[in-house]
């Protein structure tokens, strides 16, 4: 059933069959009783009209008309006055079918590993809840009149009649490589430079560009688990390596035949732990992948934001062999939403990459693309970022602050890791107390908090809880980071001043 000359039908799966043995009308009936059973035709939903059915079956109106009669009488369907025949609004949601699990696993099941399950904390963006999600920015900082004004300069002019560049915008491409050689010291050019849908997406391209399934890529512990799924996604092996106060042990990294192809690091911020990589390590670093032959995805994801130490160089900056590849992002310094970031890579994975971006999705938003263009050549990427930083300086005096009852002291039942910069601090626990008691309490009080386990891959050496301050308000981060600190006293037995 399709379209007629008689109006729209709905497409369903009615055939009638002259030779059967039952008869037209009963037929229908049973194909129409069967539809709304099994939610083909949902509650509600408005019928053909009985000509314009009858025409498209092939059959006589009459036999529409007896069949809507039998479902009218059945409670199946019901007609409104002037508007037509419906399936009956009150039917209750068809049950489920029960589709049998296969014996033993997919084929596909045995070349790719499960990944893990994401740790987002569940329900805490729920009014009244005081969320610590980590990676959020205060958006409330980019002024409006900013805002419009971006998406104005993006929307001067019609968008091409045809894709676009898969690499990214040129002027963008320029702008940002501009951008990471100020900032970050990194000497590129435009031809350096993809343009992505995120950090999520440029990670996936170069693992796609470099890992085949059963590859080890190492990968820091704890780390960031959504970036370890992307590899566990492609069938790679991730091998876990250990992070101490100063980031990733480079020691640790497996040499020779087990030497991985990529190791993933976040070198500016340890994500969570929230170490800074010292210049040592970063240079012995270099050093693993040159004897290897391996590859270092560098990942700057909150760079930007730095408080009581000097920016150390990006260690795509150290670099002179070609073997780091580097991403950057918009999330933490204007908003996820935007699914914007970038990657600085070598020439030949560059050119892989840009190949694979054209068969993803072919090229990134251009007016997204437009839009943060006008925002970093106009300066006012610039300001919002000094802005922002003065802000998250205030956010993390004002966490310090709240928590230092259960820190400060020498007998402290916890410790306050990473902030030296970034958007979220990591609060660890001494081994007595209990995360997950604690994860639940504070939910009952009204603060959402994630436990530092969730970022393991393999067996925790350490726990506590992972706080992202940057997005909420201070009299809001105030009042949940002083809940926190009550209920772990209480946990800890420490009395409160």
């Amino acid at each position: 059933m399709g379209a007629t000359g008689q109006g729209t039908v709905l497409d369903l799966p009615i055939a009638l069959d002259r030779a059967a043995d039952g008869s037209l009308q009963w037929q229908l009936i049973a194909q129409l009783r069967a539809a709304i059973f099994n939610g083909s035709l949902s509650p509600g939903t408005r019928l053909p009209a009985t000509r314009a059915l009858a025409w498209s079956l092939g059959i006589s109106r009459n036999v529409v008309v007896a069949a809507y009669d039998e479902l009218f009488a059945e409670g199946y369907i019901a007609g409104r006055h002037g508007s037509g025949t419906y399936v009956e609004a009150t039917l209750p949601a068809p049950p489920r079918a029960i589709v049998p699990a296969p014996s033993g696993t997919y084929r596909w099941q045995r070349r790719h590993g499960p990944v893990q399950a994401s740790a987002i904390l569940s329900g805490d963006d729920a009014p009244g809840v005081i969320s610590f999600r980590p990676g959020v920015p205060a958006l409330d900082l980019l002024p409006p009149e900013v805002w419009r004004r971006a998406w104005r300069t993006a929307t001067d002019e019609l968008p091409p009649n045809r894709y676009s560049d898969p690499a990214g915008e040129v002027a963008l491409r320029v702008a940002l490589a501009r951008w990471v050689g100020q900032t970050r010291g990194v000497a590129c050019g435009p031809d350096d430079v993809v343009i992505t849908t995120g950090a999520a997406q440029a990670l996936d391209l170069i693992v796609r560009a470099t890992v085949a399934p059963g590859d080890a890529v190492a990968f820091e512990e704890p780390g960031y688990f959504a970036a370890r799924n992307i590899i566990l996604a492609h069938g790679a092996r991730i091998v876990p390596v250990a992070v101490d106060g100063d980031g990733l042990c480079v020691e640790a990294l497996p040499v020779g035949d087990a030497a991985p192809i990529l190791a993933c690091v976040t070198p500016s911020h340890q994500y969570p732990l929230g170490g800074r990589l010292p210049i040592a390590r970063r240079l012995a670093l270099l050093e693993w992948a040159r004897t290897q032959d391996s590859l270092i995805v560098e990942d700057d994801y909150d760079s930007e934001f730095r408080f009581d130490a000097p920016p150390l160089p990006a260690l795509l900056s150290l670099d002179r062999e070609g073997r780091v590849v580097y991403i950057g992002t918009f999330a933490k310094s204007l908003t996820p939403t935007l699914r914007i970031g970038y990657i600085v890579a070598p020439p030949a994975l560059r050119d892989r990459l840009v190949v694979l971006k054209a068969i993803v999705d072919r090229h990134t938003s251009w007016p997204v693309q437009r839009a943060v263009l006008a925002l970093i050549t106009d300066g006012q990427l610039e300001r919002h970022i000094r802005r922002a930083r003065r802000r998250y300086a205030e956010s993390r005096a004002i966490l310090r602050e709240c928590l230092a009852p259960i820190t400060a002291p020498a007998d402290s039942p916890a410790r306050l890791l990473g902030l030296d910069a970034g958007l979220h601090a990591c609060l660890e626990f001494a081994p007595d107390l209990d995360t997950a008691r604690i994860v639940r309490t504070a939910r009952e009080r009204g603060v959402a908090v994630g436990s530092l386990a969730d970022y393991y891959y393999d067996t925790p050496d350490r726990q506590g809880l992972v706080l992202g301050y940057g997005g909420l308000a201070h009299p809001d981060l105030a009042r949940g980071a002083r809940r926190l600190a009550e209920l772990i006293a209480a946990e800890g037995g420490v009395r409160m001043g």
